[in-house]
């Protein structure tokens, strides 16, 4: 946190992006009564009387559980992706799964829009296909590559009543089956395909 974000604690607005990160509960941006004119069914369980768990519940909304008015930041030890909604990265985030490659540059471009376009979870979705890619052409340079055959499960529908299982079950996904092949197929395909021609142009400019 920078000294001017921590002097702006101290007299938070509603209105401030940091103020969603302290333990004052943001103020409902309409009244209860605009609400349950708006919203059937709204605030039906506004009465402590009503509740399921009274009268053991106890109810003081002095007590959030918080110990402090901001939470301590995480160090940020490398650039990580942030919502444009967002004034600046939030208190906590993950450090599991880095961005990196292909995959993470589409990820890292995916956040330059909001999290309400459907360009920002379309790209999110295309960076994981990417990453997949990614792994299955870098398992090749390991001791351990990618097995098509047993690991997408064709092995499995020969040994395991694949056939049997899928009729008379009353299974509601059998009629999509018919494309699983080309789904699992097809990118291995294309890439033997890939692989092939450019193997045939690399002898090719060789001799």
């Amino acid at each position: 946190m920078t000294a001017s974000e921590g002097d702006r604690l101290d007299h938070l607005d509603p209105e401030d992006p940091a103020y969603t990160y302290t333990a004052v509960k943001p103020p409902l941006p309409e009244t209860p009564e605009q609400l349950r004119a708006r919203i059937p069914g709204w605030g039906v369980d506004l009465d402590p009387a009503d509740r399921p768990a009274f009268p053991r519940e106890r109810f003081d909304p002095d007590l959030n559980g918080a110990h402090w008015e901001f939470p301590e930041r995480q160090p940020e030890r490398f650039p990580r992706e942030r919502s444009i909604e967002h004034a600046f990265l939030t208190p906590v985030f993950g450090t599991a799964t880095p961005l990196k490659g292909a995959s993470g540059a589409v990820r890292r471009y995916a956040y330059r829009y909001g999290e309400g376009r459907t360009a920002h979870w379309l790209l999110l979705i295309a960076a994981d296909r990417v990453d997949a890619l990614e792994e299955t052409v870098r398992s090749f340079a390991s001791r351990h590559p990618d097995d098509p055959v047993t690991e997408t499960g064709v092995r499995a529908e020969l040994t395991h009543h694949g056939l049997r299982s899928r009729f008379g079950r009353g299974r509601s996904d059998v009629h999509h089956q018919v494309l699983d092949p080309v789904v699992v197929a097809a990118p291995w395909v294309l890439g033997g395909l890939a692989g092939y021609r450019a193997v045939r142009a690399l002898v090719r400019r060789v001799r």
